[in-house]
């Protein structure tokens, strides 16, 4: 499968159908703009990316300014939307059981009934819904709820780089896992609780403007101060002067 390097990850270029068949087992990332300056602040969030099995062009942007490059992207490939389309292609697999973790108390709870009431079948079989700051003693916890529902599907909604660091710090507490998806805020867009930006504006790479008109407050340093610093970076990657800040270290 054919890579892409953007800064220091390297991400897949690889149409939806592709992943669906090829992806058995292993660590689902999806890579934006914000995640991208994330890894150049964050040693311990690259290293979870770089341990990761599948990494996945989720935005849109992206996948334009992949096109200055030799090689672009097949198609950028959403999470939130990827995620659906997982238990739709699932829907009559019954050796699919998929576990729901993050999101507000009962919002996860929202999403199984949403979904298990869409496909007619019980694909997704538990949820939990952590606390803010999970410790260590809860992150055991959950493993053991995780453990007792016999899931070998957990699709981790917990924010980055928090999400992506959980799954690689604890996933061997729960061996009979055996794919991980982080995909931030998927659980909500289930749940209805979030409402998914119309298909135009996701088309277009507008998504997250959507997004920030309905949580501006909370949104408005990752995309207007935050993530501004990726265009500096990747400028630097079109000069050939961009360097890895973790690669000697």
């Amino acid at each position: 499968m054919e890579k892409i390097e953007i800064l220091n990850i390297h991400i897949l270029s690889i149409h939806t159908r592709e992943l669906l068949e090829n992806l058995h087992e292993g660590v689902l990332v999806t890579p934006n703009l914000d995640h991208l300056v994330k890894l150049q602040e964050d040693r311990l969030f690259y290293e979870a990316y770089k341990k990761a099995d599948w990494i996945i062009c989720d935005s849109q942007i992206l996948y334009f300014l992949s096109n200055i490059l030799e090689h672009p992207f097949h198609k950028a490939i959403a999470g939130s939307s990827f995620f659906r389309d997982f238990y739709e292609f699932h829907k009559d697999d019954d050796d699919c059981r998929i576990f729901i973790l993050g999101g507000r108390q009962g919002v996860a709870e929202m999403a199984m009934g949403h979904i298990n009431k869409r496909l007619g079948k019980r694909r997704i079989v538990g949820t939990h819904s952590p606390s803010f700051h999970i410790n260590e003693a809860e992150s055991h916890t959950i493993a053991d709820i995780i453990n007792r529902t016999g899931a070998n599907v957990v699709l981790v909604g917990l924010g980055a780089p928090k999400q992506e660091k959980w799954i690689f710090r604890y996933k061997h507490l729960m061996p009979n896992v055996k794919i991980w998806m982080a995909l931030g805020a998927t659980i909500d867009f289930e749940a209805g609780t979030l409402k998914r930006a119309p298909a135009f504006c996701r088309k277009i790479g507008m998504e997250w403007f959507y997004r920030f008109l309905l949580e501006p407050r909370r949104l408005f340093r990752r995309y207007f101060i935050d993530d501004i610093k990726f265009f500096y970076y990747f400028a630097r990657q079109l000069l050939g002067i961009y360097k890895n800040p973790w690669r000697d270290k």
